[in-house]
């Protein structure tokens, strides 16, 4: 059991280790409730270890390239997010629960195709007592790395630089994030 739940941490801190840079921007916008940010971050690795369940028994027929477009969504939220700055005044900016939770789902999505091919033979080569370990793992994970984005988007400094240019750094986050996992599947 131990080797399995030091398996799964290994995975899930190698593939996610770049959500806490991610999850800290949408911790530190005060217009996003933190459980929208919370359900939106289990809702989008819920939707890659779906896939990662079903991926490692089709893991040969679909290309890596096709893995790389997912880095379309979050470049097309940040081209939406400079639009919408553009247009929109500060009184405007808050979003809907339903909105908020599904941005952060869909960017913790697009930027979870290393996720996939990580998580499809973990979860090929483990039998069913494992996979659940190492699911309960990952749920337990994804706690700790909402706290830990959430404690550095409170930081002083983190908090005033977002309040301040966030409506202009997390567009070009977003969209450098799209670049990266377009280039990262060839």
């Amino acid at each position: 059991m131990l080797s399995t739940v030091s398996r799964a941490l290994v995975a899930f801190v190698a593939t996610n280790i770049d959500d806490i840079v991610i999850l800290t921007l949408f911790f530190a916008q005060k217009q996003l409730k933190r459980w929208h940010i919370v359900a939106g971050q289990y809702l989008g690795l819920a939707g890659l270890i779906s896939i990662s369940l079903i991926g490692f028994f089709a893991r040969l027929v679909i290309p890596k390239t096709w893995i790389g477009l997912l880095g379309l969504a979050p470049m097309a939220i940040g081209i939406k997010k400079l639009i919408d700055w553009k247009r929109v005044t500060r009184d405007e900016k808050s979003q809907t629960g339903a909105a908020s939770v599904f941005t952060v789902a869909v960017v913790t999505f697009a930027n979870g195709g290393d996720n996939i091919g990580i998580y499809a033979p973990l979860f090929a080569n483990s039998d069913a007592t494992a996979l659940f370990i190492t699911l309960l793992t990952f749920g337990a994970l994804i706690a700790v790395w909402c706290l830990i984005a959430y404690y550095a988007g409170k930081y002083p400094t983190v908090n005033r630089t977002i309040d301040r240019y966030g409506h202009i750094i997390v567009p070009f986050v977003l969209i450098g994030l799209g670049i990266y996992i377009i280039l990262d599947s060839r």
